[in-house]
């Protein structure tokens, strides 16, 4: 069984979306063993608290760089004997210590095809205000290995979604979540539980 932490710092969509796969036995080789808030008042800690999940507070505030916050969190991590990080909504840019104690043991979520509207700058409704500015006819959201490039990593799976003619960011987000977000992030988790994923250089390879 590998142990899981998923880090939030906001509502905490993407974690009740990997909680409520595991209740439906989707994750079998998986436990929701942590979850880590970058803040105290993350809607996400009480989500963590109805499905017993412990819960700690890393509060951003309380540490004078990124990097002071990273190897505190890497220290909170090892501690816990963590095998998969899952970065669910969190807010801050991790430096290189987290992603070297855990190479290809972390995974994100984006709300695009990545390559396109991504990296640094592309988060939130901003990703998809980009989109419907550019006219893109389907966007999708993509679970992808962490690497020290922002959203640069390899990528595990893609799902498209169509965007339509009367869109608004707000809209798409939410069909991306619904349609592709909550659906890919959980499969990836279980194929990591599952030891069905390699990498070689940039390909995953995902194992029958």
């Amino acid at each position: 069984m590998k142990r899981v932490a998923v880090l939030v710092s906001g509502g905490g969509t993407n974690l009740q979306a990997l909680i409520d796969a595991k209740q439906r036995g989707e994750i079998p080789n998986g436990e929701l063993a942590l979850v880590v808030s970058s803040s105290p008042k993350a809607y996400a800690l009480q989500r963590a608290a109805a499905a017993k999940i412990p819960a700690i507070v890393l509060d951003r505030k309380a540490y004078a760089s990124n990097r002071e916050m990273t190897l505190a969190l890497t220290k909170l991590l090892k501690d816990e004997k963590i095998d998969l990080i899952v970065l669910a909504g969190f807010m801050y840019i991790l430096t290189s210590e987290l992603i070297e104690a855990y190479p290809n043991a972390i995974v994100n979520v984006h709300p695009a095809l990545i390559p396109s509207f991504c990296g640094d700058g592309f988060y939130g409704l901003h990703v998809h205000e980009k989109a419907l500015a550019y006219g893109v006819k389907v966007s999708g959201a993509t679970v992808h290995f962490v690497s020290e490039e922002c959203d640069g990593g390899p990528i595990i799976l893609q799902k498209a979604v169509p965007v339509h003619a009367n869109d608004t960011p707000e809209t798409l987000q939410k069909r991306i979540m619904e349609q592709a977000e909550w659906k890919i992030l959980p499969q990836a988790v279980c194929l990591f539980c599952d030891d069905k994923l390699s990498v070689e250089g940039r390909v995953v390879h995902i194992s029958e």
